[in-house]
């Protein structure tokens, strides 16, 4: 796909001395990685907006989800966000659609999660009894035509997570070719999961850096075509 320095500038959500957070499009990788194509590395010195130093992301998200997507604009700034994100500490919401629909409106997903193989190239997840405790809340926002509206909260901050514990729960996140199947991709050609808000606990002593990103249009208009819409509270 086409992305420039320009557009990338335009993404911007929030900015100060030490934080930034952009809205990450689809279909662009944090890192580089086997596949190649475009990736946000090369555009991090177009962030920098007369700081020192380049920012550097402090948490990760899918080459396909789109949304928040949050930056220490220096070392100390990055080392804060750091210790913030380990600690779970970090409030995330995230809008998911998917195939099916939960048995219940709101609940928790309590399934540990690990690697499906020891190439540690491969980032592919499974349940397992044996892997790292991984804990994801969600509510239910609507549903049509055998689709769900989820707002999905990770509590554990796993590699995957919200893909694997939905697929997990029989109600895959539309377009996921990795977890979902055939099914997931009758739904959708690609993946509709959206880092709609996040929470910043940064400054002690102050409230929360709140920042929210926009739906991508592609989702925007599936759920208008399902005639869905989304709470008041809820970006």
């Amino acid at each position: 796909m086409r992305f420039s320095a320009d557009d990338l500038v335009a993404s911007v959500l929030y900015r100060d001395e030490a934080v930034l957070v952009i809205d990450k499009p689809y279909g662009i990788a944090v890192h580089a990685g086997p596949k190649g194509g475009v990736t946000l590395d090369a555009f991090l010195p177009d962030l920098r907006f007369g700081a020192p130093e380049k920012p550097q992301l402090a948490h990760r998200l899918d080459r396909e989800t789109t949304g928040c997507l949050v930056f220490g604009r220096n070392q100390k700034a990055l080392r804060r966000l750091g210790a913030l994100f380990r600690a779970c500490l970090v409030k995330k919401t995230y809008l998911a659609v998917v195939c099916g629909r939960p048995g219940e409106e709101e609940g928790v997903i309590d399934l540990p999660l690990a690697r499906r193989s020891h190439d540690k190239r491969s980032w592919w997840m499974k349940v397992d009894p044996a892997g790292d405790p991984s804990r994801t809340r969600y509510r239910s926002l609507g549903q049509a035509d055998g689709l769900a509206l989820l707002a999905l909260s990770p509590e554990t901050g796993r590699t995957h997570q919200l893909r694997v514990h939905c697929a997990a729960m029989g109600w895959p996140i539309a377009g996921d070719r990795v977890y979902g199947g055939d099914r997931a991709m009758a739904a959708s050609p690609g993946l509709l999961l959206h880092a709609a808000r996040i929470e910043l606990p940064f400054y002690p002593g102050k409230p929360a850096l709140r920042i929210e990103a926009p739906l991508p249009e592609p989702f925007r208009q599936l759920l208008e075509s399902l005639r869905m819409s989304l709470p008041g509270d809820t970006p």
